[in-house]
C-alpha cells in the first residue's frame, strides 16, 4: 500500500499506529515494520517533523557559515580572505534548500519505500487502541498505538506578548529575511544558538536572560565560554533580568520589551526561548483515562503508565526524558523493539538496563552539542548532578588551548574539557567540551560513558596526533597524577 494513498475503508486495522511524522514517528514505524509489523503513520502538518524544518536542519544550517568564517578568521594564510560580512541571502537560500523548501515530497518517498503507510491529518485517540483522524476515518491498532507528537514552543503569561506575535524557534528558524534588530529572551540552547546566528548575518541581537548565566544545563565553564564570545560578536547580554511587559502597536511594527528594571528596548522582532510543552493537547489522551495536554508518563521501553492493557507508548519529546532528536530516535528503536517482542509473546527483560528494550541512555548517558561559536558539548551528568545523585566524584579539567591540536585548528584558540569519574566504579560520569569543533569529539566521550568504559582500559584507546582528540590523554594523565 503506497504511502501517498492509504486505503479508506472502516474500522482500519494495523498492527502498529503511529501519531506524529517526525524522526521518532518514522523510526519507531521503520523498526515496527523491519519486524514484521505492519504501520501506518498519522500525521497533521510536514512528514520530517520539527527537525527537519523548523529545529535541527535549518538552525544549523544558518550555523554553520558562522562558525567557519569564525574559524577561519583564526587561520593564518586564511583569514583576510574570510573576515567579510556572511552572504546573508546566500545562508538563508541555503537554509531553504536544506528544508527542502518546507516540502515533504522526499520524506514522503521514503515511507513509501520503506512500507509504511501515512494518513494525513489530525489524529485523536477514541478508547483503546482506537485512533480517529480528522473526526471520521477510524484506525484500529492490533498491539500497538505510540504517541510521537513531539513538543512545541510555551510563551509565558507575560502582558501583551501573546499579541505581539513574538518568533518562536519556528519563525527564529524560518524567517525569510534578517531583521534589524531582535531581542532574544531565554539563555538556553535556542537562545544562544539563534543570538548566535542573527549577530553573525547582520541583526543586533540583545539576549536576556532570567539567571545568571547561558546554558544552565552545562558545566558553569560552559555558558561562561559562550558568553564571552557572544560578546565578542557584538550580541548586547543582559543577566538577571526578567521580561515585564511587551508591547507593540501595529502588525509588523516596532516592539517594545519592559523589564523588571523599568527599562525599555525597541525591537524589530522578538524571539521567546524559554521553554516547550507536549504536544497532546489534541490527541484524545481523556478518552483513555490521561490529563488533557499532559507528558506522557512512562517505563523504560517507553509505554505509558496507567494505561490499562499496555498498549499505548508515548517516544519522543512527549514523555519529557531528554527533549533532543538523536534521543527521540533512539527511544523509537527502543519502543518498536519492545512492541514487536510483545506482539510475539516474547518476555520484555525489564531487569536489563541496557538491554534491548530498556531506554537507559536518556537517564545516563545523554549527549547533546550546542552550536554556537565556540561549540559546547556535553554528555552524562555534570558535576552538580553527579554530586546531588550522592556519587563520589573527581572533577578533572583540562585547557584545550594547551594540546597540540588545538594550536594546529585555529590561533589563540579558546576551549575546556571536564570529565567527572565515579571513584567507587573509575569510570566516567560525564564529560564536557567547548571549544571550536569539539562537537566531533563528543561520540567517544559517549561511548565511554553509555559503556562505562573503566579508567584502566580507556588508557588504551590512544588519541591520534597531533588532534584535539590528544584531550583525552591529558585529562588521564591529570586523574592520573
Amino acid at each position: 500500500m503506497a504511502a501517498t494513498e492509504a486505503t479508506h475503508a472502516a474500522g482500519e486495522a494495523y498492527d502498529v499506529i503511529v501519531l506524529g511524522a517526525g524522526p521518532t514517528g518514522e523510526n519507531l514505524a521503520d523498526r515496527a515494520h523491519a519486524a514484521g509489523l505492519s504501520a501506518v503513520i498519522v500525521e497533521s502538518e510536514l512528514v520530517g517533523g520539527e527537525c527537519s524544518y523548523w529545529a535541527c536542519m535549518p538552525s544549523k544550517a544558518l550555523l554553520r557559515p558562522v562558525t567557519a568564517r569564525s574559524e577561519g578568521r583564526r587561520v593564518p594564510g586564511l583569514k583576510d580572505a574570510v573576515d567579510v560580512p556572511l552572504d546573508a541571502p546566500a545562508v538563508l537560500a541555503h537554509r531553504d534548500a536544506i528544508t527542502s523548501y518546507w516540502k515533504d515530497d522526499g520524506q514522503v518517498r521514503w515511507l513509501d519505500s520503506a512500507g509504511i503507510d501515512l494518513v494525513r491529518g489530525q489524529g485523536r485517540l477514541a478508547g483503546p487502541r482506537r485512533v480517529v483522524v480528522n473526526g471520521g476515518r477510524v484506525l484500529t491498532a492490533r498491539h500497538a498505538v505510540a504517541v510521537c507528537t513531539g513538543s512545541r514552543a510555551v510563551l509565558p503569561p507575560i502582558p501583551g506578548l501573546a499579541e505581539a506575535r513574538p518568533w518562536t524557534s519556528r519563525e527564529a528558524t524560518s524567517a525569510k529575511s534578517v531583521p534589524g534588530r531582535l531581542v532574544v529572551v531565554g539563555g538556553g540552547v535556542v537562545g544562544v544558538e539563534m543570538a548566535t546566528a542573527w549577530r553573525a548575518l547582520g541583526a543586533s541581537v540583545t539576549l536576556l536572560v532570567r539567571g545568571d548565566g547561558l546554558l544552565p544545563r552545562m558545566e558553569p565553564f560552559a555558558g561562561h565560554l559562550v558568553a564571552e564570545s557572544l560578546a565578542e560578536a557584538g550580541v548586547f547580554l543582559r543577566t538577571g533580568v526578567e521580561v515585564r511587559e511587551v508591547r507593540r502597536e501595529a502588525p509588523g511594527g516596532p516592539v517594545t520589551v519592559l523589564l523588571d528594571s523599568g527599562d525599555e528596548i525597541v525591537a524589530d522582532e522578538l524571539l521567546i526561548a524559554t521553554g516547550r510543552a507536549p504536544r497532546t493537547e489534541d490527541i484524545g489522551l481523556d478518552t483513555v483515562g490521561l490529563p488533557h495536554g499532559s507528558w506522557l508518563d512512562v517505563d523504560d521501553s517507553l509505554r505509558v503508565k496507567g494505561v490499562t492493557g499496555g498498549w499505548l507508548y508515548g517516544v519522543g519529546d512527549v514523555n519529557h526524558r531528554a527533549l533532543l532528536t538523536h534521543q527521540g530516535k533512539y527511544q523509537a528503536r527502543i519502543a518498536g523493539a519492545a512492541i514487536a517482542a510483545r506482539a510475539r509473546g516474547v518476555p520484555i527483560l525489564e531487569s536489563d538496563p541496557w538491554g534491548a528494550h530498556a531506554a537507559t541512555a536518556d537517564l545516563r548517558a545523554v549527549p547533546q552539542v550546542v552550536f554556537s561559536d565556540p561549540e559546547a558539548a556535553a554528555v552524562g551528568l555534570s558535576a552538580a548532578e553527579a554530586e546531588k545523585a550522592g556519587y563520589r566524584t573527581r572533577v578533572v579539567d583540562q585547557d584545550l588551548s594547551a594540546v597540540a591540536g588545538a594550536s594546529l585548528y585555529a590561533d589563540n584558540y579558546r576551549g575546556r574539557a571536564r570529565m567527572v569519574v565515579d571513584l567507587d566504579r573509575e569510570v566516567l560520569l560525564g564529560v564536557t567540551f567547548v571549544g571550536f569543533g569539539v562537537g566531533e569529539l563528543l561520540h567517544a566521550a559517549t561511548v565511554a560513558v553509555a559503556g562505562e568504559v573503566p579508567i584502566e582500559r580507556l588508557w588504551h584507546a590512544v588519541p591520534s596526533y597531533p588532534t584535539i582528540s590528544e584531550a583525552w590523554l591529558r585529562l588521564l594523565e591529570a586523574y592520573r597524577g
